[in-house]
């Protein structure tokens, strides 16, 4: 078909319901339907990314990736550094008009920390010795032992009405800019300003429409012909197809979310921390940021970049120089006779993801593996997450902008992202340590430590950070990308004709 037929074919396929925005309403194009709304339990980065724009937490993470106040208005830290006192905003209320207190975070810290809840952020907060009240707008937290990336990782727990804990995934009510309207199965999700927010004069939108659009090329054809006015978070590949196009800006920012293969350790072949580490000395890191990043990305290790203050460097780390033949040889003293068969689930719904295992899986079967990709829904593919039902999986993780924000999680013995069965009592050792550790010279040395320990037979074989891209049109303004992937920020944007 002639590329000008082509594009007018797929201009016609832009959905109908973004060509009539309302005036003042943002039309956001992304490429999945979120997997629920509700911020105790949805990691999926589609869920997140709308989430971010509904709920706040107590603090919250701003473009340069520092803690400021959310939800609450001010804190005080103890000498003891275990006792944090808050005083909660005034005036601020949830979507349904019920106001914010201290009662009702203490409700949804609980809720995050129940068994049943079964929620992946419950880990950051079980160190929780107490909560109380001390007023209906202040709140004294008391930890078991001081933990210096407390502030950063109440910014990951959303507030939400607790008259709502029941159907969050389908009706959220939180205290964010935007408050929830409907969600048109496959079609879209649409938010309405807040009449009620806290932040005087703020949101400037009327509201935002996120158009569920699958189609890569319908999305650009979308941005460029102005049915929609911003796709946030998109991969290189998308970020080079609107490379200099008219009326259309690409803001960039260095991601925290990294893609990898996950392991799980407590099956063949991974259970053997030499194939783990054979695998790693397979992979050529850099081809994978050529053929699968087109180059807008690193390769990395345990921590982004982006923490420029903590990640090692990737020499740090010998399985990072490609080897096929060492990674027989290891393979060979693992006692594995002939090709390693393995089978990587892979997260389909994100092409990049897609792009990356195909590289990695022609890298290892040249070094002794003989690997099969099962390709998954997004559905599928966190169900068998969360269950740990893999050998072995190809995805993208996020980040945090405290190292135990994302250690402690993933590598930590129980953590509540550890799905790979992972338990290191070395590792455990010192995530405690640097935990509860005031000196940011002395926690970076144990950070250093967990690096090395983790990066060649750890559960993850890290391969990447990309850049993060978000391409908007010249109408809109006042929008800054930040690596957690946080739309927070819609509520300082303004359009303009």
């Amino acid at each position: 078909m002639p590329i000008q037929l082509r594009l007018a074919v797929l201009a016609i396929a832009v959905p109908m319901a973004a060509q009539a925005a309302a005036p003042g309403v943002l039309q956001v194009a992304v490429d999945q339907s979120p997997a629920g709304l509700d911020p105790h339990k949805a990691t999926a980065f589609s869920s997140v990314l709308i989430d971010s724009a509904i709920y706040e937490g107590l603090t919250a993470i701003d473009a340069q990736l520092q803690v400021v106040p959310a939800l609450a208005a001010s804190w005080k830290v103890a000498p003891d550094r275990r006792t944090y006192e808050f005083q909660i905003r005034p005036g601020a209320v949830f979507h349904d008009g019920t106001p914010v207190t201290a009662a009702v975070v203490i409700a949804n810290i609980q809720r995050v920390i129940a068994r049943k809840t079964a929620s992946p952020y419950a880990s950051r907060f079980t160190d929780i010795a107490s909560m109380t009240a001390t007023g209906k707008d202040s709140l004294r937290i008391v930890l078991r032992a001081p933990s210096a990336p407390f502030l950063a990782q109440l910014a990951s727990l959303a507030i939400a009405s607790p008259a709502a804990f029941g159907d969050l995934a389908r009706k959220p009510d939180g205290t964010g800019p935007f408050a929830f309207k409907q969600w048109v199965p496959d079609t879209s999700i649409s938010l309405v300003a807040n009449p009620h927010y806290w932040a005087a004069g703020l949101p400037h939108l009327a509201g935002v429409t996120f158009d569920i659009v699958p189609d890569a090329a319908t999305r650009q054809l979308g941005l460029i012909g102005g049915s929609y006015q911003m796709l946030p978070n998109i991969d290189a590949a998308t970020a080079t197809a609107l490379a200099n196009k008219p009326h259309v800006t690409l803001l960039k920012t260095q991601d925290l979310a990294y893609s990898l293969i996950g392991m799980n350790v407590s099956r063949p072949p991974f259970n053997n921390p030499k194939v783990r580490e054979a695998l790693n000395l397979a992979l050529d890191r850099n081809q994978i940021v050529q053929a699968a990043y087109f180059g807008r990305g690193v390769p990395g290790g345990p921590l982004s970049p982006a923490l420029a203050g903590w990640a090692l460097p990737t020499a740090a780390f010998p399985c990072y120089s490609p080897n096929a033949g060492g990674a027989k040889k290891l393979l060979e003293a693992a006692g594995i006779k002939g090709r390693l068969p393995v089978t990587l689930k892979v997260l389909g719904s994100l092409q990049q993801v897609v792009d990356v295992a195909q590289v990695a899986q022609a890298q290892l079967n040249k070094a002794g593996f003989d690997v099969k990709l099962d390709i998954q829904t997004l559905p599928a593919f966190v169900k068998d997450w969360r269950a740990s039902n893999f050998e072995g999986f190809v995805s993208l993780n996020g980040g945090g902008i405290d190292p135990d924000d994302y250690f402690g999680r993933t590598y930590q013995t129980g953590g509540a992202t550890n799905v790979f069965k992972y338990s290191n009592p070395t590792v455990d050792h010192l995530l405690v340590t640097a935990r509860s550790e005031p000196d940011r010279a002395r926690r970076k040395a144990d950070y250093d430590a967990v690096q090395k320990d983790v990066a060649c037979d750890g559960p993850i074989a890290t391969i990447a950070y990309g850049t993060l891209f978000t391409a908007v049109r010249d109408e809109v303004h006042g929008f800054a990308p930040v690596a957690t992937r946080s739309l927070w920020g819609l509520r300082d944007v303004t359009l303009t004709k």
